[in-house]
């Protein structure tokens, strides 16, 4: 989770402006002296090792910058940096709804769930043969206390101490229970105490050529618009990974990336592709797939509670009965997802849903009627131009989303339209992200779209919604506290959360939060996100599938995706 600040759907930027037929050579990059032995460059031709490693469509960028450091947040260092270069101790699997062992083979909580135990996996060695051990652990935790920057979980909040009690045993000492917090310590990617003990500033090393444990270690080539990426020598998973190497051209925007997805020169990615069974499928149906399960994040209208009249439950909860999520599906989604319900939660936590609140939840259900009626009831009344008023401010809104997000777009528009039929005007407001992003976290917008957190339980799902700790005020940034929200009647609950262990207990506290958030409608869910993936299988197999669901397929959300790179192999 370790991208949690920022959208887990960066890829999605523009709609396919392609048809079926359209062929082009995009993706084609030329070869170094690297992966040639020695030979030339010859523009237009591309690597030999196109024939053998595994071509990966990832973070769309025109030019490559070389940074493999793994303590940085994933969007600014190289795929798979935080996952397949490096690895983290544990892996957790959205699909089975459990955590895999990775670096560590266990780990056990004690001392009233204040002290977690975790062994490291013996026979683990760095890819220069050097003995991976708990020292290792230890040392890149304490970087992360040494340089607050590195911290992006801010473990180090409830973190007291993390001690090497051995070669294979660290323990992690917290200030308080706090079981949910598992997910950052075991996501954080290890690194090598003997290589980065004379780094002189972490924050700003770039780490151009990594020794790591992971599965992909040796860099091949390096280019503006290439990179290449070859076999750890000394893997600890024997006989894996079986496929010889990584490839990544540079694609500048989703439209590229596309056309050489649909072209047959991208075995794995994760982007969104409209009219995807017409235009990917169609091409090729034997090798062409793909699989959308709904476990990505929510996708939401955040309202601004701060402002007047949006701090107003009844508003919010009329707005949201306003939309027609069934035609926001279809038409801004491409019917690839459903709409939200009145938990909000995606499919990945379907074993926390309570189907009690989702069938007492009728503020998310289209009632353009019902709606004007409460509005009226709560006295705000028509004005001649048909807006509401009450106190002398009007409904009228800016709603916010970013420029080339074109499903966000298309989503935004409808709302704009419906929200018309109860008295409500809301104006689209487009914006590159980075000023999109900064009005979000500080609180300086009205509506805006959004996205949730994908994390193994709903505990951090709620709290960012509900908590009062996270609700900053206005112009203080906020990690996820959009919409600046706080029900106290739900800070005993998270509490409790924190220190529950027993499944039974977690449930049942994640069931009153549920009710919590549909009474109080904070912000209006619009529909589960989808995971996107899509795969080649005219070179290489092993990718997870609806019918093989043992991972996500998406290579967009570390470190799940180490689940996949490790059970790829070669046709």
């Amino acid at each position: 989770m370790r991208n949690w600040l920022l959208p887990r759907r960066t890829f999605v930027l523009s709609t396919l402006l392609l048809s079926v037929g359209v062929t082009a050579g995009c993706g084609k990059t030329e070869p170094t002296k690297e992966s040639t032995g020695g030979a030339s460059t010859a523009p237009g031709k591309p690597s030999p090792a196109a024939d053998t490693f595994l071509t990966v469509s990832i973070e769309q960028q025109a030019s490559w910058v070389r940074n493999f450091n793994p303590l940085l947040a994933s969007g600014n260092v190289r795929w798979p940096t935080v996952a397949g270069i490096y690895e983290p101790l544990l892996v957790y699997n959205t699909m089975k709804g459990e955590f895999t062992p990775w670096l560590a083979s266990k780990y056990e909580w004690g001392n009233g769930n204040k002290t977690l135990t975790v062994t490291t996996r013996p026979g683990v060695k760095w890819s220069d043969g050097q003995p991976f051990t708990a020292k290792d652990v230890a040392f890149t935790f304490g970087l992360l206390k040494k340089h607050v920057a590195l911290d992006l979980q801010g473990v180090w909040k409830w973190l007291t101490s993390v001690e090497a009690k051995s070669d294979s045993t660290v323990e992690f000492t917290l200030t308080r229970p706090y079981v949910p917090g598992l997910v950052f310590l075991g996501h954080q990617p290890i690194v090598p105490e003997h290589k980065w003990k004379d780094v002189a500033d972490p924050v700003t090393y770039t780490n151009e050529n990594p020794v790591a444990t992971g599965p992909f270690t040796e860099v091949k080539t390096f280019q503006n618009q290439i990179y290449e990426l070859g076999r750890n020598p000394n893997y600890w998973q024997q006989g894996k990974p079986a496929i010889k190497g990584l490839r990544f051209p540079a694609y500048p925007g989703n439209d590229q990336a596309n056309l050489a997805l649909l072209n047959g020169e991208v075995d794995w990615a994760g982007n969104f592709v409209p009219e995807i069974e017409k235009v990917y499928v169609g091409k090729d149906p034997t090798n062409h797939h793909y699989w959308f399960p709904l476990v990505g994040s929510t996708v939401f209208v955040y309202t601004n509670t701060t402002k007047k009249p949006l701090d107003d439950a009844r508003v919010r909860k009329a707005i949201s009965m306003s939309l027609d999520r069934e035609q926001i599906v279809k038409v801004a989604m491409n019917n690839y997802t459903r709409p939200a319900d009145a938990t909000a939660l995606s499919d990945a936590h379907e074993r926390w849903r309570s189907q009690k609140t989702v069938e007492a939840g009728d503020w998310v259900k289209f009632n353009v009627a019902k709606a004007n009626q409460i509005l009226d009831e709560a006295g705000y009344a028509k004005g001649a131009d048909g807006i509401r008023v009450k106190d002398g401010k009007p409904l009228r809104f800016d709603l916010n989303v970013v420029t080339g997000w074109s499903d966000w777009v298309r989503a935004a528009q409808i709302v704009t339209q419906q929200v018309k039929q109860i008295g409500v005007e809301a104006t689209l407001k487009t914006y590159d992200f980075s000023a999109f992003f900064e009005a979000l976290q500080k609180g300086t917008f009205d509506l805006s779209m959004g996205w949730s957190n994908e994390e193994p339980t709903p505990y951090n799902f709620y709290r960012d919604l509900l908590g009062t700790a996270t609700a900053k005020p206005v112009g203080e940034t906020s990690a996820r506290n959009w919409h600046r929200f706080g029900a106290k009647q739900a800070d005993s609950l998270f509490e409790a959360f924190e220190a529950a262990t027993d499944p039974a207990e977690q449930k049942k506290i994640i069931e009153q939060l549920q009710e919590i958030f549909s009474e109080t409608a904070p912000s209006i869910p619009l529909f589960p996100g989808p995971s996107w993936g899509e795969y080649n299988t005219r070179r290489f197999t092993g990718f997870p599938s609806k019918e093989n669901p043992y991972a996500k397929l998406s290579p967009n959300n570390p470190p799940e995706y180490l689940l996949v790179l490790t059970e790829l192999k070669p046709k």
